[in-house]
């Protein structure tokens, strides 16, 4: 008897786990729906995806002839006109994207979104290399930014003595 009371209970507790669950995603996708109409007003839509925390998010495009770039808003509040994450570039005369910034909340997977994407404009555009650079003002999270480029397959120099640094992608034929 003990045992069928733990398992109704645990059940119940399941049930009400996926029914929150079930209310959040529906929150999100009407969420989303509103954001992309706004958004689609000004940017270009490029994407819908799940972030590690398993958010939902459009990414979006702003491109010019001299610059790029690639926007990310979660699905979790209203859409007011500012993006949630951001990668910062700009086309160079060499044949490269250059990174000049990456803006947003760090450990939410908003960074490996975006730069999955950005290596995606420089494969459709077929430029060769996106490059940027590591700065003195990177060196309070450099730790972080290593690993986050290594994981995307960047070649990275880092000169610790002067606290500067380069990294480079080539996509791979």
């Amino acid at each position: 008897m003990f045992m069928s009371q733990v398992r109704t209970k645990e059940e119940e507790t399941n049930r009400e786990e996926l029914q929150e669950n079930l209310e959040d995603l529906e929150f999100q996708v009407f969420r989303m729906q509103d954001n992309l109409k706004e958004i689609a007003k000004k940017w270009d839509v490029i994407g819908i995806e799940q972030s590690k925390e398993d958010r939902w998010v459009i990414v979006y495009a702003d491109e010019t002839q001299d610059m790029c770039k690639i926007m990310l808003t979660d699905c979790d509040s209203s859409f007011r006109g500012q993006w949630d994450f951001s990668i910062h570039a700009t086309y160079q005369d060499d044949h490269s994207i250059h990174i000049g910034d990456i803006k947003g909340p760090a450990n939410k997977g908003y960074g490996s979104i975006c730069m999955d994407y950005l290596k995606e404009v420089a494969l459709k555009h077929n430029v060769p290399c996106i490059k940027g650079d590591l700065a003195e003002r990177d060196w309070d999270h450099l730790n972080r930014l290593l690993h986050f480029y290594e994981k995307h397959d960047f070649e990275i120099d880092v000169d610790y003595e002067e606290k500067c640094g380069e990294i480079k992608w080539y996509p791979h034929n």
